[in-house]
């Protein structure tokens, strides 16, 4: 274990969970309007997945994607303004939450349609092989997008032509739209379901940042050497309720059920690790939330004091480069 790295890792988490939990500030405050989707006790699954990958491979998400953007290193200014609908957004305020897009950095979206932008994952996956470049895409999603008919036919695709995939399933157990006590029957095993397709799977503790990173560079490594497709199914729990309409728990699961599952939390774990192995401080850890809450309200005041887009631009395209 070296201490510069797993301060790391706990920084760039820090910096979702802090960011999420200002974001629903300003919604609360009216300064995002639409739909906003927190991440908030799934951190360990982007910045572990993504610390496994090249600035070159790509990813993309769906509609919770503040968390793989800011892990993929977008810059947060850039991400509240595009959550605020300003014209220094990401996507010059036309795409706000659901619709990050950063491609410098890869980062390819960002997808209100759940499920839909699995087959995009895939088309990716395609493109590079058929270009003969050594890159992976990672796709991720959750477990909401499993029972979709294009999730089951990405797969099957990936699995026919073998395409340097990696299929990630943020499995919260509650996939929306389904009543809780057949959710969970429905998502208890949905590594399995991947296996059916012919896709090699493995589940790993979505709480555990090194646990994901461990994994994950192992499966890179497969996937890059041409070894098909991989489907890492982690298991995890969202603090938050689905949305900002329902920003406690919701009304499928108890305020205690949320308290037990918070005894897991990912940031509390991985500072318990380096405390423990005496490669830190609460010095430290004192400094890295001055640090992080200096770069959120750096954001918010970019964001504020950033212009709406003009209307002449309504009919623009947005143009974005490598």
């Amino acid at each position: 274990m070296d201490r510069v790295d797993l301060l790391s890792l706990y920084r760039d988490m820090l910096l979702i969970r802090r960011f999420e939990e200002k974001s629903a500030e300003m919604y609360a405050l009216a300064k995002i309007a639409g739909f906003l989707h927190l991440y908030i006790g799934e951190e360990a699954i982007a910045v572990g997945a993504i610390a496994a990958l090249r600035p070159d491979d790509y990813v993309i998400s769906g509609y919770r994607d503040h968390g793989h953007c800011l892990a993929r290193g977008s810059d947060p200014g850039q991400v509240m303004a595009e959550l605020f609908g300003k014209a220094t957004g990401l996507c010059k305020g036309k795409g706000g939450s659901m619709h990050l897009v950063d491609v410098s950095r890869r980062f390819m979206g960002g997808y209100a349609i759940v499920g839909g932008h699995i087959p995009l994952g895939v088309g990716l996956a395609f493109a590079t092989k058929y270009q003969k470049l050594d890159l992976v895409t990672v796709c991720f999603f959750g477990e909401g997008a499993v029972p979709s008919g294009q999730a089951h036919e990405a797969l099957n695709l990936a699995a026919l032509w073998k395409l340097p995939v990696i299929f990630i399933c943020e499995n919260n157990r509650y996939g929306m739209g389904t009543p809780a006590e057949r959710a969970i029957a429905l998502y208890t095993d949905v590594a399995g379901m991947a296996r059916s397709h012919g896709i090699a799977a493995e589940r790993v503790d979505g709480m555990d940042v090194l646990a994901v990173r461990s994994l994950m560079r192992k499966v890179v490594d497969q996937v890059r050497a041409g070894q098909g497709p991989f489907f890492l199914e982690a298991m995890t729990y969202r603090f938050m309720g689905h949305s900002m309409a329902d920003p406690a728990h919701g009304h499928y699961r108890t305020k205690e059920e949320v308290e037990e599952h918070r005894k897991h939390d990912p940031l509390l774990s991985l500072k318990q690790t380096i405390l423990r192995h005496n490669l830190g401080t609460e010095a430290d850890f004192k400094q890295l939330e001055r640090d992080i809450s200096g770069v959120v309200m750096a954001a918010v005041k970019f964001a504020e004091e950033s212009p709406f887009p003009a209307p002449s631009d309504l009919h623009n395209d947005v143009v974005v480069k490598e």
